[in-house]
């Protein structure tokens, strides 16, 4: 039985679902919050430590304008409404991406960040105007500058993750099989699946079956 750490999901299909049952893209975002809440309460449930959501991507600026205005609006209301509930839960929250967002929004992060520090339950990586590449190249100079040689752990200690174990296993929703620029360096070696179901269709048995599969499969790493 495999041990599992760390999960990341790539929560597609959100706009497909809300034009499908909604005709609103914006519907599908927000049913897709139902889903976050169900899959953190049965991470923990599951006594996963890490969980890697991947929220807003730095291609994501190229949506139209009413969509992210939305997409930011309901990650606020849900930051307000739900901090307070993650803190009591011990659920630590961490930011990676660049925090380039309104005034308002970056202080709420920080400030949610700043609650739930030391809590240890499970920790979100919440990953917001986040691109792999952009994330590697920072990594990259920031080596340069300080003269540090690369090497593997050195480059893994300058990304957004540096504390962070490299997820076990990756998942995708939404019947689409790419990365699209998420987390490249640290998916080296994660087992990924990909589900045919849109992000907000997808559920704790569906969550429960990836896992139960995860843990049976034969992990190498290069070894016979």
């Amino acid at each position: 039985m495999n041990p599992l750490s760390h999960v990341a999901i790539i929560m597609d299909g959100n706009g497909r679902w809300g034009l499908k049952n909604k005709n609103s893209r914006n519907a599908g975002h927000k049913a897709g919050l139902i889903t976050v809440e169900n899959i953190i309460k049965h991470s923990i449930q599951r006594k996963i430590k890490f969980l890697t959501l991947y929220v807003f991507s730095t291609e994501n600026w190229k949506r139209p304008k009413s969509e992210i205005e939305y997409l930011f609006a309901l990650l606020e209301h849900f930051l307000k409404k739900k901090i307070g509930e993650f803190d009591k839960n011990k659920i630590k929250l961490v930011v990676i991406g660049k925090k380039k967002f309104s005034n308002k929004l970056n202080k709420l992060l920080s400030e949610s960040e700043k609650i739930t520090k030391n809590n240890s339950k499970i920790q979100i990586n919440l990953a917001l105007n986040y691109g792999s590449r952009s994330e590697i190249i920072e990594a990259f100079n920031k080596l340069y500058k300080k003269k540090i040689k690369i090497n593997e752990r050195s480059v893994s200690n300058s990304l957004y993750t540096k504390n962070i174990p490299d997820p076990d296993l990756l998942i995708r929703t939404g019947n689409t099989k790419r990365l699209s620029n998420f987390l490249l360096w640290q998916l080296s070696y994660s087992e990924i699946f990909f589900s045919k179901k849109l992000w907000p269709e997808f559920n704790e048995k569906d969550y429960d079956n990836i896992i139960y599969e995860f843990r049976r499969i034969k992990r190498n790493f290069g070894k016979i």
